[in-house]
């Protein structure tokens, strides 16, 4: 699978992006008749198989991303993809529309459909990956910032857990992120009670990384035409 951050740093600099959505997803992959068998399930009427690609396999993903990539994969690295989600992403609108012109002819020749209504074409910044992203800027998706902004205390490990999943995803925007949320990881850490101890220290690094993220951050990607400083940890 391929990294969110790198997809996200290719797009950022773009000045006209597209983003596809292809429909049904796995299911537009169909299976040969020995996979058949294994997809087998129970209903209360019987045995039934899949004839095509079910979700929650857990080779589903790694097979779709893999015939998306083949199909796509002479089209140049202004065409990048994430499981379902097709991009073009380029600085010219002449050359942009050549290449969602050859996206949709690759997309076609293969059978498969795009929803609509969950394209975005042509635009200057567009949502993608829980970010919004495109002119040399990338943001945290608003609504995602809003759900953790209204995020309760938590109460047990599991909430714990639940609300660092969510935060790690937008980790990149929290400068020193593990030392700042080091009181909550504490709390995940297995031991007998399920309930968690929420001291005044926790508290403090709940506050604190909302009142990073609602303070708008903005991300530039890099580039790769100016020079890099590159600092470490004690390491060789």
């Amino acid at each position: 699978m391929p990294r969110t951050d790198e997809l996200l740093d290719k797009l950022g600099w773009a000045q006209f992006i597209s983003t596809l959505d292809l429909t049904k997803g796995y299911w537009q992959v169909p299976l040969d008749e020995s996979a058949k068998e294994r997809s087998a399930f129970t209903t209360h009427v019987g045995l039934y198989e899949f004839n095509v690609l079910p979700f929650r396999l857990r080779n589903a993903p790694a097979t779709f991303q893999s015939l998306v990539d083949g199909l796509l994969a002479g089209l140049g690295e202004n065409v990048v993809t994430y499981l379902d989600d097709v991009d073009i992403f380029l600085d010219s609108w002449a050359e942009h529309l050549e290449h969602l012109q050859k996206v949709f002819e690759c997309i076609r020749e293969a059978g498969l459909t795009v929803k609509a209504k969950k394209c975005q074409i042509g635009l200057n910044r567009v949502t993608y990956l829980g970010h919004l992203v495109g002119q040399g800027t990338i943001n945290p998706l608003q609504a995602k910032v809003d759900a953790l902004q209204k995020w309760p205390v938590p109460k047990s490990k599991k909430q714990v857990q639940s609300f660092l999943g969510l935060a790690r995803y937008y980790r990149r925007f929290v400068p020193q992120y593990s030392q700042i949320t080091t009181p909550l990881t504490d709390l995940t850490k297995k031991t007998p009670a399920n309930a968690v101890q929420w001291a005044e220290e926790c508290q403090k690094t709940f506050n604190q990384f909302k009142a990073t993220l609602m303070s708008d951050p903005v991300l530039r990607p890099p580039d790769f035409d100016r020079p890099f400083l590159v600092t470490t940890d004690a390491t060789d």
